[in-house]
């Protein structure tokens, strides 16, 4: 709408001027209600696929339902998504922390060393710290009993910290050799493989935990062959969601194969669902290409 702020009234009616179907009082009370609750803005993310992208005008015949079930479709693939990569993130830091915590037996606060982990900036690490202190009784606690440890030991902080911050610190170790460790619990032989592939799952946690618009993501770099041919992309499109999709399910084969079965079929029932609205699959399947 600009840079004006606007009310739901002047929204609709410029809805409505743009040609998008509103047929009645009853239509646009919905519309009131659905504006009121997710917003203009964002909304805006979703009727764009059904708009001229020059006039903004809408194609011929959408309605405001059609807008609003590509936008819980994606929603629902975000928490979808979400709730398995967790299981991945979850799996990831115990590898990392019980490899590197017995590998430096003596050392319980390996991660903030300079003599086993790259490129640390602690001073921008204790503002992390802190504030992770302030929020956790865990370390709270930790600090109370033991008031002369400037850090707790690496399986009490890496709890509280994020995917992208775990894998920092997994990507910074001088030891190679413990990286190819960890790198060959996933059975990749490179850790080349299993940097891009953790990367890619993290860009994909991050859309989806700051609710951006996921179904028409592209990674900012390629998603490198996946070794296993059930999962392996039958496109040369390795940025899109589809891509995404293939090596979550990869990824989540080597830590459960049931889990990966479980979100492979749900995300099989939600595509087929999704069919039912020709105009919206039709706008979800030409930017992910799910192949599954």
């Amino acid at each position: 709408m600009g840079n004006i702020a606007t009310t739901v009234d002047q929204q609709i009616a410029k809805l409505i001027n743009r040609g998008l179907v509103l047929n009645n009082n009853k239509d646009i009370e919905k519309a009131k209600e659905i504006l009121s609750d997710i917003g203009y803005y964002r909304l805006g993310f979703y009727w764009y696929y059904f708009q001229d992208k020059d006039t903004h005008e809408f194609n011929d015949n959408i309605t405001l339902d059609d807008i609003v079930k590509l936008y819980y479709f994606d929603f629902d693939l975000k928490m979808k998504l979400l709730r398995y990569i967790y299981r991945i993130e979850v799996h990831f830091r115990t590898q990392l922390v019980y490899e590197a915590s017995n590998h430096y037996i003596n050392n319980n606060t390996w991660y903030v060393d300079p003599k086993i982990v790259n490129q640390i900036d602690l001073d921008e690490f204790e503002k992390i710290y802190d504030k992770i202190k302030k929020n956790s009784k865990t370390l709270a606690k930790h600090h109370v009993k033991n008031p002369n440890q400037d850090y707790a030991p690496a399986w009490k902080v890496f709890e509280f910290l994020t995917f992208g911050q775990v894998y920092n610190f997994f990507n910074n170790l001088k030891n190679q050799e413990l990286k190819k460790k960890i790198s060959g619990i996933y059975g990749f032989r490179d850790v080349k493989l299993l940097n891009n592939y953790l990367l890619s799952l993290i860009n994909i946690r991050n859309v989806c935990s700051h609710n951006g618009v996921l179904f028409d993501y592209e990674q900012p770099y390629g998603i490198m062959r996946i070794p296993n041919m059930q999962y392996r992309n039958k496109t040369f499109n390795n940025t899109n969601l589809n891509a995404s999709i293939r090596l979550l399910l990869f990824i989540l084969s080597k830590v459960s194969k049931n889990r990966a079965n479980e979100l492979e079929q749900d995300l099989k029932d939600m595509f087929s669902q999704a069919k039912e609205n020709k105009l919206v699959y039709d706008v979800i399947n030409s930017k992910i290409k799910f192949d599954l």
